[in-house]
């Protein structure tokens, strides 16, 4: 027995109703991906007793076209009708850093109204962890250059006021990023609303210094997801070579926390993560330091 198709109050199947479908009768905003691209990157050490210190450092392009010409922004661009946005950020990514089959998260989507002085533009951002041995930067077409940016943040102020059925706790963090050539800056009120069991978080920018659009807040949400997950998945190792001595996975780990850690703490945290190998790296000026690789294995030994 066939089965009926069903219909609307206008009497359509589902199929008619497609063919006569107007989409212009809804206004459609524009979407864009934007790319939070994140790499570790040794700098230069003058005592070649120790290892070279490393710095977290963020992919940035500087607009080559209005809004916001000269200004520095997140590598990103619009969605094709044609492509998912897991595909055009793949594709920003590879014309950006000629990378693929790399880490890849969505991370937030951004569609506060005003957020583009160009048009209604509703923004998914990415964060991509690339091991910097193997990058090679080319800037995409609204773009005059790619470069990367030494990452800092520093927390300024905090307050937190009690209301009737919870808290509403503000803090006031600063970014800096440097390189050679440029500084950049910005400041983000981040406030956390606890009412009963709901909890909600906003962001918000105070002011911002040569850093396009919202991508001041993409950066700083991005910061604090990275921080969050190297506690406790394996995202430190996108960061990695295939090789690697546990000083320089600490120094990793380091370099995004924020923070010393104690190296024998250390090994026991990453020591179901790693596997030994035979293999040593030579350093002058002190002994050979044995080579590591990852253990992708790792949580079903948990």
């Amino acid at each position: 027995m066939t089965q009926k198709s069903l219909v609307n109050k206008q009497g359509q199947t589902e199929e008619e109703f497609l063919r006569t479908y107007d989409a212009s009768q809804f206004e459609r905003p524009s979407v864009t991906v934007d790319m939070l691209v994140f790499t570790v990157m040794d700098e230069q050490e003058e005592n070649y007793r120790k290892l070279s210190p490393k710095s977290l450092k963020i992919l940035l392009v500087k607009r080559g076209e209005h809004p916001y010409l000269g200004q520095w922004a997140l590598p990103g661009g619009f969605v094709s009708p044609h492509e998912s946005l897991e595909e055009a950020a793949t594709r920003e990514l590879f014309t950006e850093t000629n990378l693929d089959n790399i880490y890849l998260e969505q991370l937030y989507t951004w569609g506060d109204v005003g957020r583009d002085p160009r048009t209604r533009v509703i923004s998914t951002s990415y964060m991509a962890l690339v091991d910097s041995s193997a990058l090679r930067l080319q800037a995409g077409d609204d773009a005059d250059e790619a470069e990367w940016f030494r990452l800092e943040d520093k927390w300024l102020k905090e307050t937190k006021t009690a209301t009737p059925d919870g808290t509403v706790t503000e803090k006031w963090v600063e970014l800096r990023l440097a390189n050679e050539r440029e500084e950049l800056s910005a400041t983000i009120k981040v406030t956390k609303t606890v009412s009963g069991r709901i909890v909600r978080e906003t962001r918000e920018i105070v002011e911002t210094n040569k850093i396009a659009f919202d991508h001041a807040k993409m950066i700083q949400y991005a910061l604090e997801r990275l921080r969050g997950k190297i506690e406790y998945t394996d995202i430190a190792f996108a960061l990695m070579p295939e090789l690697f001595t546990l000083g320089e996975l600490q120094q990793v780990y380091e370099v995004i926390l924020g923070k010393e850690l104690l190296a024998a703490a250390f090994r026991r945290k990453v020591a179901d993560k790693v596997l030994e190998t035979n293999q040593y790296r030579k350093h002058a000026g002190h002994r050979p330091s044995k080579y590591y690789r990852f253990n992708p294995a790792w949580m079903d030994q948990t």
